[in-house]
């Protein structure tokens, strides 16, 4: 599911200040367009100097264990407590409300930018798969799970995901912007086709070790509490949600006809 925007008339010319939050947007958004390409890279283990494998400082496994998971326990906190209607409710009364949305893009930018900077890598292998056609074929999916999140954020409004519209509207001197129930055709097969392209691109290595594990599972248990904080908000936010979710499955295609089918329905 995907909610719009709707727009007022404009209203005003064009003010310094709208000039300035439309340049601290563009920044955050670069800065997320990075870092988005830093962790397709970081999880790949090449090209860059940090990965999840090599290049970080050294520690004991224990160490790299915790510290590895508070790095993404920072990332999973940011990410959720801001999303929160009540804390967005009280951001807004501290900084305008057309950059909130680029304030959180850039405060989710910081948070996995330090969990790579700082990541421990933990090397040892878990499993390692042989054959040359079976890894072209897993790195095939992994590929195609970072390229399923970018065509995801298009799906829904890539430009309004990450402040970008909201700044823009400012620029043009239009009115604040409310939300419109809307299905783009992946979320009638599941509700967050984005998050089902992060568990695949999570999984999706050839040589699994210890660290990328450890990243892997501690990302897709986030994603599945993460999914259902957002749901509570959307269910409250959207009358049409209850009934969108009663039709469509979470993050499994064809998960609720299958449900159907074992119950005889």
């Amino acid at each position: 599911m995907v909610t719009t925007e709707r727009t007022d008339a404009p209203h005003a010319h064009i003010t310094v200040g709208a000039v300035v939050s439309f340049g601290y947007a563009l920044v955050c958004y670069l800065g997320f367009t990075l870092v988005f390409l830093y962790a397709v890279a970081f999880l790949a283990d090449v090209v860059v100097p940090r990965t999840v494998d090599h290049g970080g400082p050294h520690a004991s496994t224990a160490s790299a264990l915790v510290i590895n998971s508070l790095l993404l326990g920072v990332f999973a906190v940011q990410h959720s407590v801001m999303a929160r209607p009540a804390f967005k409710s009280r951001w807004v009364t501290l900084a305008p409300r057309h950059v909130e949305r680029s304030t959180y893009v850039l405060a989710s930018t910081a948070a996995l930018g330090l969990a790579f900077w700082q990541w421990r890598p933990i090397p040892t292998t878990v499993w390692d798969v042989p054959t040359p056609e079976l890894r072209w074929l897993v790195w095939t999916s992994y590929a195609v799970g970072w390229l399923w999140v970018l065509a995801m954020t298009f799906a829904i409004d890539h430009v309004g995901l990450l402040g970008l519209r909201q700044v823009v509207a400012r620029l043009r001197g239009l009115g604040d912007q409310s939300p419109e129930f809307a299905v783009p055709w992946p979320y009638r097969l599941v509700r967050h086709p984005m998050m089902l392209g992060f568990l695949v691109a999570f999984v999706a290595t050839p040589t699994m070790t210890v660290g990328h594990l450890l990243f892997a599972v501690l990302g897709c248990a986030y994603i599945v509490v993460g999914v259902r904080l957002e749901e509570r908000d959307l269910a409250a936010t959207l009358p049409e949600y209850d009934a969108y979710a009663a039709e469509t499955p979470r993050l499994v295609p064809g998960w609720r006809a299958a449900q159907r089918r074992a119950n005889g329905g």
